[in-house]
Parts: C-alpha cells; structure tokens; sequence
C-alpha cells in the first residue's frame, strides 16, 4: 500500500514527507513505549503513536521506520518536525485513536510487524 492511501485511510494530515507518498508500506505497529517500538517493530514499517517528542523520529530513524502516523489529534513539537525534515521520515497526524487507526489499516491490507510475541514475520 502506499502512503497516500494509508493517509486516506486515515483521514490523516502530512506534516513532513508529503514528497514520498509513493512510499509502499505492508506493514505496521502501535506503541507509545519506545522500548517496546526498538524490541518488535521492523525496518520499513509504520509507527503508529500518541507521542510527539523528537525521540520518536530519532527511534525511528534506528530503526529504518517508513513513516510515523501520530494519532489522537496530536501534533509534534517544533524540534521533531525539524528532526523529521532533517532525517526525511514522513510524519502524518490523524483524529483517529491508536485502536481505530490500526484497524482501519488491518482491514484495508496492512500487518503487524509481528503476531506474536517470539514470532517472526517473513516479508520478503
């Protein structure tokens, strides 16, 4: 799927990134602990989050995150919009909640980087 169908999807805003909607995605996860987000989440995948503080873009960038979808209305601070400039991720914000925004994506397409704990997904 790529990113401007996943902004459709969820009704979402770009705040940085809107030059990469080409970007193909298959995969997602919905954290707001970043501990949790550097254990299960995987290279080229979404982060769904309700923080806005710029070490969700620098935990993103670790790990290679596609683009970051905030939810709940929220919006970044001035410092993780210029971290995400600076790193090129996508940052998009939605009204959705974290629950309805990971099933409007499940429900059109998009997994979740793991199913289980101790699992592995293969997304080659």
């Amino acid at each position: 799927m790529r990113l401007q169908e996943v902004k459709e999807i969820l009704d979402a805003e770009f705040i940085v990134g809107e030059d990469q909607l080409d970007m193909e995605v298959r995969a997602a996860f919905g954290a707001d602990l970043m501990s949790d987000v550097l254990a299960f989440a995987k290279p080229g995948s979404l982060l769904l989050t309700g923080l806005i503080n710029p070490q969700v873009v620098r935990t993103s960038d670790v790990l290679d995150i596609a683009a970051i979808i905030m939810v709940r209305g929220k919006y970044p601070l001035p410092e993780t919009i210029r971290l995400a400039e600076e790193l090129r991720i996508p940052l998009l914000t939605t009204k959705f909640i974290l629950f309805e925004a990971v099933g409007r994506l499940y429900a059109k397409g998009i997994v979740g980087c793991i199913e289980k704990v101790g699992e592995t997904r293969d997304f080659s």
